[in-house]
Order: C-alpha cells, then sequence, then structure tokens
C-alpha cells in the first residue's frame, strides 16, 4: 500500500474534520453493550460520514455505486466461484441496486444473507471435494479450463459446482504431479538403484496432501474467521470504490499497519497486497531473503505456501493477513511459495527466513569506476523520517551525508536510484529536492476546494551541482514521483527508466474511528485509511495515473503492460492546475536524451528485454490451461525452452567497477555480515545493463556545452522544514 506518510497529521482540516463529524457521532454512544450487528450499523454510519465530509473527492452513494459494490463484494468472498449456485446469485441481485439505500438506513439484510448463505455454500463444499479427491482423478482426457472466473456464470445446479470444483483441484495437483515426477527423475539419476514411484503412486500421494491442505483452509475458514472478518470484507468492497487507497482497518489490523522502519522482523522481507483469489507481491524489501534470491518479483501471485518439507497449503480466497502469518517465520526456517510469474508460468520458490534489517531499507553509495573517471551512485529504497525524534535518521539527511562522502572522492556524476522506491514522508522528498535546486516551489498539494499549498525548499545553497541522473521504474511511486517530477521541470538532471512511473499522485490520512465516539462501550472500532489530498507538480501537471514519463525511457520486462494507478478501475482522475512560478536550471537536454537513445536502439541487451516483454505481454492474457498431463508436460516443456533464451540477459556484465567509500570500507572490515550484503549489491549493480545506460548519460552530460554550472555550490543545511 503506497502512501505518502502523513505529514497532515498536524493539518487543521483534519481536526476540524473530527470536531464536525463527533459532534455527529456521539449521538450513537451506547448505554449499555450491544450486540455485534449494533456495532456493524455504527461502523457503517461512521464511515459513511466520514468518507463524505474527509475524502478528497466523495462519490454518490446510488444505483451505479450500489451495482459496484455488489460485484466488488461477491467477487471478494468467492473470486472462482465455487461456493454460490446461480440460484444464490439470483436471490441476492434483488438488492443490486439497493445497497445505497440498505447503508443509509443501516440495514445489514444484504450483508447477513450472502454471510450465511456463504458459510452455508462453504460447509457443503467440504464434502464436495472430500468426494472428488477420495478417487483417482483422470488426467488423459481432453479437457480445458479457464481462470477467468470474472466472466464466467455461477454453476446452476450442485452437480455444476463439482465439476467446477473437480476442473479447479485437478489444476491445482498437476503442477505438483510434474514435480514429483521431475524430482523421482532426478533421484534414480542420482543413485541407479533407486526405484522411482509410479504415476499412481504420486496421483495419490497428490490428492492426499490436496486433501490435506484443503482441510486446513477450511479449518481456518469455519474455525477462525467470525463475523467481523467477513464485515470488514463487504466495508471494504464500499470504502475503496472511493479510490483504491481507502482502506478500512480491522481492530487487528490497524495494529499491523504501518509498522515503524526502525524496527526488525523475522520473514522474507516482502510486501504482499491482494489480487482477486490470490496474493500478489507488490515489494521486495532490499536486503530481506527474498530480495537476496534473486527469483520472487514484484508482480508475481503467491498460490500456495509450505513451511519446509510440508505439503504446499492453496492460499486461494485467504485473507491477506492471514497468508502473511504463514509465510513470516523464525530466521533460519524455510517456506516454500508457488508463484505464478507475469509471463504464466508456474514456480515454486525456496526462500530461508531471515531478519529482515532496516539498514537495508535506509540509504546508500558506491563509487562508481569507468574507465578511470569516478562517478557516485545512492539507492534510495524509501523516503523514510521519524516525526517524533528528530535524531533519528531521515532520508535527506542521509542522502546529503552520502552526497558529501562522494564528492570527497570527485565524482564527476551522481545517479539517485529511485526504482521500487514506493514514497514516503512529503516533508522528507521536499527537502531532498532542495538539496539538487536552489530555492523554490518543489511541489502543489491541493484540498478539495481550496486553493493549492506550494510546498518549497527556502534554502538557496545547493548540496550537488554536477551532473544528475534519476533512475525510477514502474513501482517508483508517491514521493519518487514528486521528487523525479521536479528535478524534469527544473531541467535539473535526465529521468530515466520505465516508460512511466505507478502514477500515485494522492495524499492519505489514516484516521482513528475511536476519536469520533466518546464512551463508547462497542470497544475498538479500528481505523480508515482515506485520500484526502491530491499532489501536483510544479509545472501543474498531476502524477496521478500517468505518473513520470521518463526523459529516457529504457526497456524493461513490464514495457508492454498497462501497470500502476492507471490500471486500478476507481483510481481518481488526472487533472492539471496552475503552474508554479519556478525557472529552469537548464535549458534542456535534447542532445543528450537523442545519444542516449540512439545507443539503445543497437544495445542487443536491450533488444534481448525488449524480445522478453513481447513474449510477456503475449501471455498475460492466457487464461485456458489443458487438463491434459501430457499437453501440460509440453506447454510447461514450451515455456522453459523459450526462457531459456531470456536468461542471457542476467548474465549481462556492464564492466563498472563499484566500490565502497572510504568510510565504509572501513566500518565492513569489521562486520562481515554488511560486508557480503554489500557485496551482493555490487555484483547486482555489474550485471544492471540500466546503471550503465546511467554512467553513460553522466559522462556525456560532463561534456554537454550547453550545460551551465550552477553559480553556488554551498552545502545544503541539514534542517526540516516543518
Amino acid at each position: 500500500m503506497k502512501r505518502i506518510v502523513d505529514f497532515m497529521k498536524r493539518n487543521y482540516k483534519i481536526i476540524l474534520l473530527i470536531t464536525a463529524l463527533s459532534a455527529v457521532l456521539w449521538s450513537f454512544v451506547p448505554t449499555t453493550k450491544n450486540e455485534d450487528p449494533e456495532k456493524d450499523k455504527v461502523l457503517l454510519e461512521l464511515l459513511t460520514l466520514v468518507l463524505e465530509k474527509g475524502h478528497y473527492s466523495p462519490i454518490a452513494m446510488d444505483d451505479e455505486f450500489s451495482k459496484n459494490v455488489y460485484a466488488k463484494y461477491l467477487t471478494a468472498i468467492d473470486p472462482s466461484k465455487r461456493f454460490f449456485l446461480q440460484s444464490d446469485m439470483d436471490e441476492f441481485s434483488k438488492y443490486e441496486t439497493s445497497i445505497d439505500d440498505m447503508i443509509k438506513n443501516k440495514d445489514l439484510t444484504f450483508f447477513d444473507l450472502t454471510n450465511a448463505r456463504l458459510l452455508k455454500r462453504v460447509h457443503e463444499s467440504r464434502d464436495i471435494y472430500k468426494e472428488i479427491l477420495s478417487k483417482p482423478l483422470d488426467f488423459s482426457t481432453n479437457e480445458m479450463i479457464n481462470v477467468e472466473y470474472e466472466k464466467q456464470a455461477n454453476a446452476k445446479t450442485k452437480s455444476g459446482i463439482s465439476e467446477r470444483w473437480e476442473k479447479q483441484l485437478k489444476l491445482s495437483i498437476l503442477p505438483s504431479i510434474i514435480d514429483k515426477q521431475k524430482i523421482e527423475t532426478t533421484k534414480k539419476e542420482k543413485d541407479s538403484t533407486y526405484v522411482i514411484k509410479t504415476f499412481k503412486e504420486i496421483e495419490v500421494e497428490a490428492r492426499e496432501n490436496s486433501l490435506k491442505s484443503l482441510n486446513e483452509y477450511f479449518d481456518f475458514i469455519e474455525k477462525e474467521l467470525d463475523r467481523n472478518d467477513w464485515f470488514s470484507i463487504f466495508i471494504n468492497s464500499i470504502v475503496e470504490r472511493f479510490d483504491p487507497h481507502t482502506f478500512y482497518f480491522s481492530p487487528d489490523d490497524k495494529d499491523k499497519f504501518d509498522i515503524s522502519m526502525s524496527g526488525k522482523f523475522e520473514g522474507i522481507g516482502a510486501r504482499l497486497q491482494k489480487k482477486n483469489d490470490a496474493v500478489e507481491v507488490s515489494e521486495l524489501i532490499s536486503g530481506g531473503p527474498a530480495w537476496r534470491g534473486k527469483k520472487l518479483e514484484a508482480g508475481d501471485l503467491i498460490l500456495k505456501v509450505a513451511q519446509g518439507d510440508e505439503e504446499p497449503l492453496d492460499i486461494a480466497g485467504m485473507r491477506l493477513d492471514d497468508v502473511v502469518k504463514k509465510i513470516k517465520g523464525p530466521k533460519g526456517t524455510e517456506v516454500r511459495l508457488t508463484v505464478k510469474k507475469v509471463d504464466g508460468t508456474l514456480e515454486v520458490i525456496s526462500i530461508i527466513r531471515d531478519e529482515v534489517e532496516t539498514e537495508e531499507t535506509f540509504a546508500k553509495s558506491s563509487i562508481i569506476d569507468k574507465q578511470g573517471e569516478k562517478y557516485g551512485i545512492i539507492y534510495l529504497p524509501k523516503f523514510y523520517i521519524s516525526f517524533d525524534n528528530k535524531d533519528e535518521r531521515d532520508a535527506f539527511k542521509d542522502v546529503a551525508i552520502e552526497i558529501e562522502k562522494l564528492k570527497k572522492q570527485n565524482i564527476k556524476g551522481l545517479i539517485i536510484d529511485l526504482r521500487g522506491n514506493g514514497g514516503g514522508s512529503l516533508e522528507t522528498v521536499v527537502n531532498m529536492t532542495g538539496l539538487f535546486i536552489e530555492q523554490g516551489p518543489i511541489v502543489q498539494v491541493k484540498s478539495p476546494n481550496r486553493r493549492p499549498e506550494i510546498l518549497s525548499d527556502k534554502d538557496s545553497r545547493v548540496q550537488w551541482t554536477g551532473p544528475l541522473v534519476v533512475m525510477v521504474d514502474n513501482f517508483s511511486a508517491s514521493a519518487s514521483e514528486i521528487f523525479a517530477a521536479a528535478i524534469q521541470d527544473y531541467k535539473r538532471g535526465v529521468v530515466i527508466g520505465s516508460k512511466h512511473t505507478y502514477g500515485k499522485g494522492t495524499v492519505q490520512n489514516v484516521i482513528d474511528l475511536n476519536q469520533f465516539i466518546r464512551g463508547s462501550s462497542y470497544g475498538d472500532m479500528g481505523a480508515l485509511k482515506t485520500t484526502t489530498q491530491k499532489f501536483y507538480r510544479i509545472n501543474g501537471g498531476s502524477t496521478q495515473r500517468e505518473g513520470v514519463l521518463s526523459d529516457v525511457v529504457l526497456p524493461d520486462r513490464f514495457a508492454f503492460l498497462d501497470m500502476g494507478e492507471r490500471d486500478e478501475k476507481e483510481a481518481l482522475p488526472w487533472d492539471k492546475i496552475e503552474q508554479a512560478s519556478y525557472k529552469p536550471v537548464f535549458s534542456g537536454f535534447e542532445p543528450i536524451i537523442a545519444k542516449s537513445k540512439a545507443r539503445i536502439d543497437v544495445n542487443e541487451q536491450f533488444k534481448l528485454i525488449t524480445e522478453n516483454a513481447k513474449w510477456i505481454f503475449e501471455r498475460k492474457d492466457i487464461n485456458d490451461y489443458s487438463l491434459n498431463i501430457d499437453v501440460f508436460k509440453k506447454e510447461i516443456d514450451d515455456s522453459d525452452a523459450q526462457l531459456k533464451k531470456f536468461k542471457a540477459i542476467s548474465n549481462f556484465h556492464n564492466k563498472l567497477i563499484f566500490t565502497s567509500l572510504p568510510e565504509e570500507a572501513v566500518v565492513l572490515e569489521k562486520d562481515e555480515l554488511l560486508k557480503e550484503k554489500r557485496q551482493r549489491w555490487y555484483d547486482d549493480m555489474e550485471k544492471d545493463v540500466y546503471i550503465d545506460e546511467g554512467v553513460n548519460i553522466l559522462s556525456d552530460l560532463k561534456v554537454y556545452n550547453d550545460v551551465k554550472p550552477i553559480a553556488q555550490n554551498k552545502k545544503k543545511k541539514l534542517v526540516r522544514v516543518d
């Protein structure tokens, strides 16, 4: 969940909102303890009022709103359509355009009906899958399955549900059988006396494992989930209609939200988000086990989770929080993830859990040596800050310190690497941008029905005046986009990377709902994260949906996919406001950009990456799979053969030399673990064609006659701008 850290906690508009709403909502306070349904009604009205008064762009709760909530909620609770019959849907359909009225009237009839029916169908499904898995499955027929469930009708009869279950179980078990067969073959190759298990034996094992996994999953649904859990799904089907970043946190979820960056935890180091009935990897934490393993990637869909040697658990439909619990675990233990890659292939990835240290989420730098010339790179994974303790690390201070260290090494140019940076503190990004320009506006922030507020760098001193390249990708979001946009608008440096950044141009506040109800006996009501503002570039354009378009587009695996905010149905629209008053630093970089594009066009590595991107695009809509084991194997073999060609991408070496700064080299001699982490980073950068082109651009900028140096070269003060 990408967001700009809530610098608006001190914003008087929010205080006014709280004051106004509290006066209305105190009338809901009960004098005695009520049953959960009564609490649900209060929560429903509370959220409605907060959204109507506090959301940046509240939408009308009308029939169209109802239809969308209806569809989103039913998809959320039965994404693969293996529970509800068409007769159930027919019964539910009379409420399709009435949910708006039911919300206003605190009427829970629709939720109560669907929840009771869901639990009934879930219970019935136990008998269905047990019956199917009690006898051998036939993988010799020419059956097909289409997994684009949202476009399929519900089954009309219970036999139709059984047929759907059987196909889904076959699809789930097929990869397991094939993997087991490969393991048997490997064992035979290592030991000629080994007796390979028969297909029949393997098929029995696969069915038994699937049965165990489903029993665990259904035990979890029936025994661990309560009304509050299901009601949270219904609530979020409502609030997420306002925009993708508005979300209700139940009391349990609220406690886990936004863990402080100063802490440590044990796990795999990946951030996850819901994607239909699967869980998507949204981000890898730099330095974490998943990041080090180099197999799990942002965009992968997690389908199953296995603990060590145990059989994998199908997590389809499972709550995100509970999937996270399955994946997290003690340091040194193994978790195996069955994932669907962006190219449609299935892969089992083994990860040894470890301590995820925040040191690897802080800014770090390296000297780059290219044929005797020195350049610098600073990698910043997040715009971090501590609002409560000014003495703690923040990105602005750390980047300023790294620049000073690099300057002492007489670097000729600097790369700021923001790839994968999902954002962070708005205050920090304003201060950090000021390290590269003289004083002036950095970003515009607009509240509804108010004139934009211009946030400026007020210190005329400049930390770095030399050639500058900013690297971004599809996952550079929020504060990263503010920085890249400001550097681009001031023509201070060249932005390179994916065609566009993520496109998140909104600001969220996390509102504790308990503050609205004085003396409530309902208990904890949770919290609402909601969009309260939009930010705009100083040229007046929004980054919302559109993102920041790179000056130099570098081909990547996702080049032909529409990723980011623009892919979100409920995302707020792009718009434009009046530009701020600012003066570009340079006249432009057209010759530099042209030279770079010419290099990219003839670069064999980029040609192969482009070919890989086209292959991924061609496969992205594959939803039909054969349930015939021979055909299924052939499809896997064909994909593997194609993938072998693209493995050459990872064999690239850019011939750049990466070394630590002298101050860090001293520390590394005493810290073997940190030394190992730095070496892995250098090894990765040596295979990075994007950094190679970034250095080429810096080299061109160094001799670009039209680029005049900034008059002042004064050190930027390390101060906060409140």
